[in-house]
Protein backbone atom coordinates (compact mmCIF):
# COMPACT_ATOMS: atom_id res chain seq x y z
CA UNK A 1 0.00 0.00 0.00
CA UNK A 2 1.36 3.30 -1.06
CA UNK A 3 1.37 6.20 1.56
CA UNK A 4 -1.02 8.81 1.86
CA UNK A 5 0.87 12.52 1.79
CA UNK A 6 -1.25 15.87 2.18
CA UNK A 7 0.96 18.72 1.51
CA UNK A 8 0.02 22.22 3.30
CA UNK A 9 1.11 25.36 1.33
CA UNK A 10 0.11 28.93 1.59
CA UNK A 11 1.99 30.34 -1.38
CA UNK A 12 3.52 29.81 -4.98
CA UNK A 13 4.30 25.64 -3.71
CA UNK A 14 7.52 25.55 -5.29
CA UNK A 15 8.43 22.92 -2.62
CA UNK A 16 4.54 21.52 -3.03
CA UNK A 17 5.80 20.62 -7.05
CA UNK A 18 8.82 18.76 -6.34
CA UNK A 19 6.75 16.70 -3.61
CA UNK A 20 4.39 15.84 -6.27
CA UNK A 21 6.92 15.04 -9.23
CA UNK A 22 9.04 12.90 -6.95
CA UNK A 23 6.18 10.81 -5.75
CA UNK A 24 4.07 10.56 -8.91
CA UNK A 25 5.82 7.46 -10.23
CA UNK A 26 6.82 6.03 -6.52
CA UNK A 27 5.65 2.76 -4.96
CA UNK A 28 6.35 4.39 -1.43
CA UNK A 29 3.80 6.98 -1.72
CA UNK A 30 1.70 9.23 -3.10
CA UNK A 31 1.08 13.28 -2.84
CA UNK A 32 -3.12 12.49 -1.94
CA UNK A 33 -4.52 16.22 -1.06
CA UNK A 34 -2.71 19.62 -1.28
CA UNK A 35 -4.74 21.91 1.29
CA UNK A 36 -4.12 25.85 1.44
CA UNK A 37 -5.36 28.85 3.40
CA UNK A 38 -4.94 31.25 0.76
CA UNK A 39 -7.91 30.83 -2.32
CA UNK A 40 -5.05 32.66 -4.45
CA UNK A 41 -2.22 30.54 -3.48
CA UNK A 42 -0.41 29.23 -6.92
CA UNK A 43 0.11 25.61 -5.39
CA UNK A 44 -3.69 25.10 -6.27
CA UNK A 45 -3.06 25.74 -9.88
CA UNK A 46 0.03 23.01 -9.46
CA UNK A 47 -2.21 20.70 -7.75
CA UNK A 48 -4.59 20.84 -10.51
CA UNK A 49 -1.49 20.19 -13.13
CA UNK A 50 -0.71 16.77 -11.45
CA UNK A 51 -4.81 16.13 -10.97
CA UNK A 52 -4.77 16.65 -7.28
CA UNK A 53 -7.50 17.00 -4.92
CA UNK A 54 -7.19 20.58 -2.83
CA UNK A 55 -9.23 22.09 -0.70
CA UNK A 56 -9.27 25.70 0.77
CA UNK A 57 -10.11 26.77 4.52
CA UNK A 58 -10.07 29.86 6.92
CA UNK A 59 -8.97 30.30 10.33
CA UNK A 60 -12.48 29.35 11.55
CA UNK A 61 -12.24 26.28 9.58
CA UNK A 62 -8.81 25.13 10.89
CA UNK A 63 -9.00 26.21 14.68
CA UNK A 64 -12.39 26.37 15.31
CA UNK A 65 -14.09 22.91 13.58
CA UNK A 66 -12.81 19.62 13.04
CA UNK A 67 -13.34 19.68 9.41
CA UNK A 68 -9.75 19.41 8.91
CA UNK A 69 -8.69 16.25 10.51
CA UNK A 70 -12.09 14.65 9.50
CA UNK A 71 -10.95 15.57 5.92
CA UNK A 72 -7.54 14.22 6.66
CA UNK A 73 -9.12 11.16 8.28
CA UNK A 74 -11.44 10.17 5.35
CA UNK A 75 -8.97 10.48 2.72
CA UNK A 76 -6.27 7.83 4.89
CA UNK A 77 -3.35 10.17 5.12
CA UNK A 78 -0.70 9.20 6.47
CA UNK A 79 1.97 11.77 6.68
CA UNK A 80 1.52 15.91 6.40
CA UNK A 81 3.97 17.91 4.77
CA UNK A 82 4.39 21.80 5.17
CA UNK A 83 5.54 23.27 2.12
CA UNK A 84 5.56 26.95 2.87
CA UNK A 85 2.58 27.09 5.25
CA UNK A 86 2.28 29.77 7.44
CA UNK A 87 0.16 29.07 10.32
CA UNK A 88 0.44 27.00 13.17
CA UNK A 89 -0.70 23.47 12.45
CA UNK A 90 -4.13 23.27 15.27
CA UNK A 91 -3.78 20.46 18.24
CA UNK A 92 -5.92 17.94 16.92
CA UNK A 93 -3.75 17.62 13.98
CA UNK A 94 -0.46 16.99 15.83
CA UNK A 95 -2.02 15.03 18.42
CA UNK A 96 -3.54 12.91 15.46
CA UNK A 97 -0.07 12.57 13.42
CA UNK A 98 2.19 12.27 16.19
CA UNK A 99 5.79 12.36 14.57
CA UNK A 100 3.86 12.51 11.27
CA UNK A 101 4.30 15.92 10.46
CA UNK A 102 7.53 17.98 9.17
CA UNK A 103 8.20 21.22 8.05
CA UNK A 104 11.34 22.91 6.25
CA UNK A 105 12.44 26.23 7.46
CA UNK A 106 14.62 28.44 4.89
CA UNK A 107 17.66 28.55 7.86
CA UNK A 108 19.67 26.83 10.14
CA UNK A 109 17.77 26.87 12.66
CA UNK A 110 17.82 27.66 15.77
CA UNK A 111 18.54 30.53 14.25
CA UNK A 112 16.37 33.30 12.37
CA UNK A 113 12.89 30.74 13.07
CA UNK A 114 9.93 31.42 15.03
CA UNK A 115 6.55 33.44 14.27
CA UNK A 116 6.91 35.62 11.45
CA UNK A 117 10.09 34.64 10.45
CA UNK A 118 9.14 33.03 6.50
CA UNK A 119 10.18 33.21 3.21
CA UNK A 120 12.46 36.20 2.18
CA UNK A 121 11.95 37.59 5.80
CA UNK A 122 14.43 34.96 6.57
CA UNK A 123 16.52 35.53 4.20
CA UNK A 124 17.08 39.07 4.56
CA UNK A 125 17.36 38.68 8.60
CA UNK A 126 20.55 35.82 7.51
CA UNK A 127 22.22 38.84 4.79
CA UNK A 128 21.72 41.66 7.36
CA UNK A 129 23.42 39.00 10.71
CA UNK A 130 26.43 38.66 8.21
CA UNK A 131 26.30 34.93 7.91
CA UNK A 132 28.67 33.32 6.44
CA UNK A 133 26.17 30.24 5.84
CA UNK A 134 22.88 30.06 5.06
CA UNK A 135 20.71 26.36 5.06
CA UNK A 136 17.55 24.88 5.67
CA UNK A 137 16.32 22.57 7.92
CA UNK A 138 13.95 20.20 7.96
CA UNK A 139 12.22 19.32 11.52
CA UNK A 140 9.36 17.73 12.76
CA UNK A 141 6.16 19.98 13.69
CA UNK A 142 5.03 20.56 17.55
CA UNK A 143 2.90 23.68 18.68
CA UNK A 144 5.20 26.11 18.47
CA UNK A 145 6.87 27.55 15.30
CA UNK A 146 10.24 26.36 14.12
CA UNK A 147 10.63 24.59 17.58
CA UNK A 148 9.92 21.02 16.08
CA UNK A 149 13.32 18.31 16.49
CA UNK A 150 15.52 18.84 13.61
CA UNK A 151 15.46 16.11 11.07
CA UNK A 152 17.74 17.50 8.86
CA UNK A 153 19.89 20.60 7.82
CA UNK A 154 21.76 21.85 4.71
CA UNK A 155 24.23 24.56 4.16
CA UNK A 156 25.37 26.59 1.68
CA UNK A 157 28.49 29.69 1.63
CA UNK A 158 26.84 33.02 1.58
CA UNK A 159 29.34 35.41 -0.76
CA UNK A 160 30.16 38.73 0.31
CA UNK A 161 28.39 40.28 -3.02
CA UNK A 162 25.03 37.57 -2.72
CA UNK A 163 21.96 39.91 -2.95
CA UNK A 164 18.50 38.43 -1.47
CA UNK A 165 17.76 36.46 -4.85
CA UNK A 166 20.96 34.97 -5.22
CA UNK A 167 20.62 33.83 -1.17
CA UNK A 168 16.98 32.85 -1.81
CA UNK A 169 17.82 30.79 -5.10
CA UNK A 170 20.56 28.84 -3.39
CA UNK A 171 18.15 28.13 -0.46
CA UNK A 172 15.71 26.84 -2.78
CA UNK A 173 17.78 24.91 -4.89
CA UNK A 174 19.05 22.77 -1.14
CA UNK A 175 15.18 22.57 -0.67
CA UNK A 176 14.30 21.30 -3.87
CA UNK A 177 17.14 18.71 -3.76
CA UNK A 178 16.39 17.20 -0.14
CA UNK A 179 12.89 17.88 0.77
CA UNK A 180 11.78 15.17 -1.44
CA UNK A 181 14.55 12.66 -0.54
CA UNK A 182 14.02 13.36 3.80
CA UNK A 183 10.19 12.59 2.86
CA UNK A 184 10.96 9.57 1.32
CA UNK A 185 13.07 8.00 3.85
CA UNK A 186 10.63 9.35 6.92
CA UNK A 187 7.33 7.69 4.80
CA UNK A 188 9.23 4.51 4.00
CA UNK A 189 9.86 3.75 8.14
CA UNK A 190 5.96 4.32 8.58
CA UNK A 191 3.95 1.65 10.23
CA UNK A 192 0.27 1.03 8.35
Amino acid sequence: MRKRIAIFASGSGSNAQKLMEHFKHSDDAEVSLVLTNNADAYVLQRADNFEIPSHIFDRNELYNTENVLILLKNLDIDFIVLAGFLWLMPENIINTYPGRIINIHPAILPKFGGKGMYGDKVHRAVLEGKESEGGITIHYVNNQYDEGEYIYQAKYKIEANDTLEVVKFKGQQLEHLHYPRVVESLVKKLKK
